[in-house]
């Protein structure tokens, strides 16, 4: 790796001389060089000769990690018509010319920003001020684990929309091939697991040009409806197709919709069934009150028709009972939805 220490004042020039020194016997880099302005430049560091924005310029796809040891509007400025692409873009760092907080300002993952601030920030004794969401999270981004990987980003705006998966606290799968060893405990935290059930997506690591890939549909989501009388089937499928967008489920996984006794005979929720060709399972009000009170319920509800809740209670009921909630109770125009999700 090819470092690049840039400096305007003669403070920050002594502090940047102080910082190869110690970054030196890491052995992470090929080259460290000081850049200085002429005027405080001696043979252990490079002179500006042109100025501090024309170096800058000539440097920037020079090196690998760029460390400006100045105030970072400064940086800013000078560094943004020479932006490209997070994938191509070097590592931008810049700190306080006492070294107090080292800041990862650009390309933090698949540049390696963040990891060198980090290790600045431990061998001079600073703080290093990350401000990715995943690192803030405590999880890892897409574009890390290629970084990590040494592997090129077919797709940054897949890697983005998984990475903001990660961040949310769904669980994504890290599918590798058979001749490739990951460090998992390099790659792993507490709040990304590499876990085969419940996948919200996967990131595939491979190096053909065409991955086949499908996608198998189980049939384990159990919908349970409440609605006031007379809701219209279009009112209804509004409320289901919305919950499940919302949840991020396909409507092909539904097994079945469930409701309360009162509402065997609910035209629309009758339609709705017969459109979707599934199976509508009727919940006696006798099953629902002994469990009634672990859902969110209602006073009005209970004095309508006896219990205090019924999308929820119905659809455990239905199930296997071995599973969980995606969707406690979604409520729309007279609708309720509660998602459930059988495990086995």
């Amino acid at each position: 790796m090819r470092l690049a220490i840039i400096t305007l004042t003669k403070k920050a020039r002594g502090k940047g001389l102080e910082i190869k020194e110690l970054l030196a016997p890491t052995n992470r880099f090929k080259t460290i060089d000081v850049f200085t302005l002429s005027k405080y430049s001696d043979d252990k560091t490079i002179p500006m000769d042109k100025g501090f924005k024309d170096t800058v310029s000539k440097i920037f796809n020079s090196y690998d990690s760029l460390y400006f040891i100045m105030a970072s509007g400064i940086v800013v400025r000078t560094i943004a018509p020479l932006l490209k692409s997070k994938d191509v873009d070097p590592a931008v760092i810049t700190s306080d010319e006492d070294g107090k907080f080292i800041v990862s300002l650009l390309s933090g993952h698949l540049g390696g920003a963040n990891e060198l601030a980090s290790l600045i920030a431990e061998n001079i004794g600073g703080i290093p001020i990350i401000s990715t969401a995943s690192d803030v999270s405590g999880s890892i981004a897409v574009d890390t684990i290629a970084m990590k990987l040494k592997a090129h980003l077919r797709d940054l705006e897949s890697a983005k929309d998984l990475t903001a998966l990660i961040v949310n606290g769904e669980r994504v799968e890290l599918k590798l091939p058979k001749n490739m060893v990951v460090d998992i405990d390099s790659l792993n935290s507490e709040k990304t697991k590499y876990v085969k059930k419940d996948t919200a997506g996967i990131v595939v690591v491979s190096n053909r040009q065409n991955v086949m890939m499908t996608q198998i549909i189980p049939k384990n989501i159990i919908l349970g409806i409440g609605c006031r009388r007379d809701t219209t089937a279009e009112t209804i499928l509004d409320a289901i197709e919305l919950t499940m967008k919302e949840c991020n489920i396909h409507m092909d996984s539904i097994k079945h919709l469930a409701t309360v006794d009162v509402k065997a005979d609910e035209i629309g929720l009758l339609e709705i069934c017969d459109r979707l060709d599934k199976k509508l399972i009727v919940i006696d009000r006798d099953q629902i009150k002994p469990i009634q009170d672990n859902y969110e319920g209602s006073d009005f509800v209970e004095k309508t028709i006896g219990v205090r809740c019924v999308s929820a209670p119905v659809a455990y009921l239905s199930s296997n009972k071995s599973g969980r909630f995606i969707k406690e109770k979604k409520r729309y125009n007279g609708v309720t939805v509660s998602i459930y999700e059988e495990s086995k």
